[in-house]
């Protein structure tokens, strides 16, 4: 079978992007772990499929694929290159589209100056719908990491982060920390492990261990659950800037039961076919 894709980044965390749309697409684990190995595939964090939607008040689904060939609920720097694929593809001309997740419906919109600008809906702090197993009620929890206890604060943007202040991140322990973090049994389903550095009450600097992929050079859902756990334990003000190792997003958020609002780039690399 030979399939049609797009290679794009958002910052650095890049995609195979695949129009799900126009051909018929239906990929095995193994497939999927193909396209995503960076020796005998393609080479990507995560595949993103794009498909026809499934009830009549969205525009598309969006389904979301790890490069370990497991499927997520969502993805923010995958969604602002979701929008940016449609309309170079031709497939949609709105600005503004409505995606179904499975995490529920994301509204990117595609801004003026190129940038887009995603509704990553409302954060989520209730530790049975992260899921996170809970041992205080408290926002911010010590979490035993190996030899090492952390303080973390555990929130879901429709998949699950656990967020920890550094000092720097670049001395944190992103590479011992991050995978057993990822795993940790008080996370059911895994988990995202952000390291967020404090710069100012508006700046922040950030690395995050994705689940299923490592440590990405920029994470947006990740950097919209670091602002919202900084907002929330009164670190940060909004918007704040968030200064990722593949570049920088900006993050709005107005408090409880409002949506986190993200906005950064989306680029195509290249297009290409590959025989599966």
């Amino acid at each position: 079978m030979k399939l049609r894709f797009t290679k794009m980044h958002g910052l650095g965390n890049d995609f195979v992007v695949i129009d799900g749309v126009r051909q018929s697409v239906s990929l095995t684990p193994a497939q999927l772990r193909f396209l995503g190995d960076r020796h005998f595939g393609v080479g990507c964090d995560q595949i993103l499929l794009v498909e026809a939607p499934t009830r009549a008040e969205v525009d598309f689904r969006y389904r979301i694929f790890n490069a370990d060939g497991g499927e997520v609920e969502q993805c923010g720097n995958g969604a602002r290159c979701f929008v940016r694929f449609v309309h170079d593809q031709g497939l949609c001309e709105k600005r503004e589209i409505r995606v179904e997740t499975l995490s529920g419906v994301i509204a990117p919109r595609l801004e003026a100056d190129g940038s887009v600008t995603v509704n990553m809906g409302v954060p989520v702090f209730v530790p049975e719908e992260i899921p996170f197993i809970s041992t205080s009620g408290e926002l911010v929890q010590r979490l035993q990491v190996g030899s090492d206890e952390v303080e973390i604060t555990a929130v879901s943007m429709g998949n699950p982060h656990a967020v920890q202040v550094v000092a720097d991140v670049d001395t944190a322990p992103v590479a011992v920390h991050g995978p057993l973090i990822e795993s940790h049994p008080r996370f059911p389903r895994r988990v995202n492990a952000g390291f967020m550095q404090i710069v100012t009450r508006q700046d922040i600097r950030l690395r995050v261990f994705e689940r299923g992929a490592g440590e990405t050079l920029a994470c947006g859902s990740g950097a919209c659950a670091a602002v919202a756990a900084g907002i929330a334990r009164g670190l940060l003000d909004s918007p704040v800037r968030v200064a990722t190792r593949g570049g920088e997003l900006e993050i709005a958020w107005g408090g409880p039961r409002t949506p986190v609002l993200m906005t950064g780039p989306a680029v195509s690399v290249f297009t290409g076919e590959i025989e599966l």
